[in-house]
């Protein structure tokens, strides 16, 4: 008699969220409990191991919705089956009972593991990873709440070829996938401003890497995750994807580009957790990387970074750290290196200029630079960089009667901007 796997599902969730032993989902799930509200929530590593057997419990409301905001799938997907559904004991309340209509729902397409049918020509491929291409190059200039659904749209039509190509096929489609969900996942977070959708859409792309089997696009797609934890001050959790992306860049070969790019990562994590420190040391290693160069290029789909990129991380954290003249000649070489196509990092670099002169106390070059970030915004919107002229203003109120205040105030809730920002 074969002997029984187990819940492969919850495991394979679990590692692929970079969490690589029970006891390491164990304390994440008891640590998150109080963020979402639940208080007394304790699990131990016995509880995880029963869940990954081949028979696992139904998990308490309470611990189902942290374990399915920590893994970032439905607790079905997970492995799970309600005792409801099994015919095991009543239903919880609140659960309806099924009428026979279908209720729709929209949800994200699995990534296919098994090769079902085999229809497609070996072309598919190349075609499906043009189209790729060419949402990552308009990414920089169409708005993303227009580019958005055309990319989950896409995201699913390789779902649906995926099983249809041949095994050596497969690998060049899976890896086009991961690129569409990356992109997917890189817009609900940094322009869209949805986290929690985005975790569950990077962990797409992460098995789609899987299936692809490449390591460099699994380690760009934990960094992300990263930069998630980073920006909510989860500094353990970032910690961990961190180092769960540079072992997968370790399998690479990465290019020196890719290595400094994940410390800067890794140093905004740190910056956003409030250690300053660490970041500027980790921005210097980075910067010592390229110097160095490598014999590895860098994958074309990595069009977000460069040593200009790097120089912004670093004007960030010097201004975080209260380095504050050094921070505005870091920026303001920025702002003179970057490319044109390069308008959404602009805005980022103009609010953080702002930021450096109200630390400064300079309030009127200060709504000066966050004028100019509402003039590119206004063409090309970028709700992190709308984030940072809203933290400027905070950072104004001691100055709020003055007329260049009332002047950006004007600027920044006036009609086009207020009902911009509420669309995008």
């Amino acid at each position: 008699m074969s002997r029984p796997i187990g819940n492969t599902r919850l495991k394979a969730a679990r590692v692929a969220a970079g969490y690589n032993s029970q006891q390491a989902l164990a304390d994440v799930i008891t640590r998150t409990g109080p963020q979402l509200g639940i208080r007394g929530l304790a699990v131990g590593v016995r509880q995880v191991r029963r869940w990954e057997s081949a028979n696992p419990p139904w998990p308490q409301p309470d611990v189902r919705r942290v374990l399915t905001h920590v893994l970032c799938q439905d607790v079905e997907d997970l492995g799970f089956t309600a005792p409801w559904d099994a015919g095991q004991g009543p239903q919880e309340p609140g659960h309806r009972a099924s009428t026979g209509a279908a209720v729709p729902r929209m949800r994200l397409t699995t990534v296919p593991t098994q090769t079902v049918l085999i229809t497609q020509p070996a072309t598919v491929s190349t075609d499906f990873a043009a189209v790729t291409r060419s949402h990552r190059h308009l990414y920089w200039s169409v708005a993303p709440a227009t580019l958005h659904p055309a990319v989950l749209e896409h995201s699913r039509l390789g779902c649906a070829l995926l099983p249809e190509v041949t095994s050596a096929t497969r690998p060049r489609l899976a890896a086009a996938l991961a690129e569409t969900y990356l992109l997917a996942g890189r817009i609900e977070f940094f322009d869209l401003r949805e986290p929690e959708r985005a975790s569950e859409t990077l962990l797409r792309a992460l098995q789609a890497a899987g299936e692809a089997d490449d390591p460099l696009m699994g380690s760009a797609v934990l960094a992300h995750t990263a930069f998630i934890s980073g920006w909510a001050e989860d500094r353990d959790a970032a910690v961990e994807r961190m180092v769960a992306a540079r072992a997968y860049a370790r399998r690479g070969p990465a290019s020196a580009e890719f290595w400094a790019w994940l410390d800067a990562v890794e140093a905004e994590c740190e910056t956003r957790c409030g250690n300053t420190r660490i970041a500027l040391h980790l921005i210097s290693h980075a910067e010592d990387v390229l110097a160095d160069g490598s014999e590895h290029t860098t994958p074309p789909w990595m069009d977000w970074f460069s040593p200009t990129r790097l120089a912004a991380f670093k004007g960030n954290t010097q201004l975080k750290a209260g380095h504050i003249p050094q921070a505005r000649e870091t920026l303001l070489q920025v702002l003179e290196a970057l490319p044109p196509e390069s308008d959404k990092q602009r805005t980022v670099v103009l609010g953080d200029l702002a930021a450096v002169e109200v630390a400064d106390r300079s309030p009127q070059p200060a709504c000066a630079f966050a004028g100019q970030a509402l003039d590119q915004l206004a063409l090309t919107w970028y709700a992190t960089g709308m984030d940072r002229i809203r933290e400027v203003r905070r950072t104004l109120a001691p100055w709020q009667n003055e007329q260049c205040v009332r002047t950006l105030d004007d600027r920044l809730y006036d009609w086009g901007m207020t009902v911009s920002a509420l669309q995008r």
